[in-house]
């Protein structure tokens, strides 16, 4: 089943690094990948703490070099779905990391299924999340 549009958390841009065979699967089934900011992030900072430190950047901006990856910036616009995700998980009693409520803020805002193995996004309502 193709989608059109996909969003890519953290580990699901790493799993599909990592070769794992549902992460190739799912991104390579999608027109249009888009990263949020916050997962550019987190990426980077894992990347400085490992080894490979360069050879993972150069593969990172290869993956962004291709015509059918987007980022999705942080904004105005995404500012208004973070405090709006924010408050209907501290009246739920349901946080989740910072990052992620940023990474969620983005998805609310393009309007497009998220990827991502983290089962606490199913606490964001209104959020497309895709697990498998």
């Amino acid at each position: 089943m193709e989608i059109s549009n996909l969003c890519l958390d953290t580990n699901t841009y790493s799993a599909f690094l990592a070769g794992k065979a549902a992460a190739i699967k799912r991104i390579s089934q999608a027109e249009h990948i888009w990263i949020p900011a916050p997962v550019l992030g987190e990426l980077r900072a894992v990347f400085a703490k490992g080894s490979k430190t360069a050879e993972n950047e150069l593969l990172l901006q290869e993956f962004l070099a291709s015509q059918h990856v987007h980022v999705i910036a942080i904004d105005e616009s995404v500012t208004r779905f973070y405090a709006k995700i924010f408050d209907q998980l501290r009246k739920d009693g349901t946080p989740i990391p910072t990052n992620d409520l940023w990474i969620a803020a983005c998805v609310m805002y393009v309007s497009f299924p998220l990827y991502s193995l983290d089962a606490h996004f199913k606490n964001v309502q209104g959020l497309d999340l895709i697990s498998v």
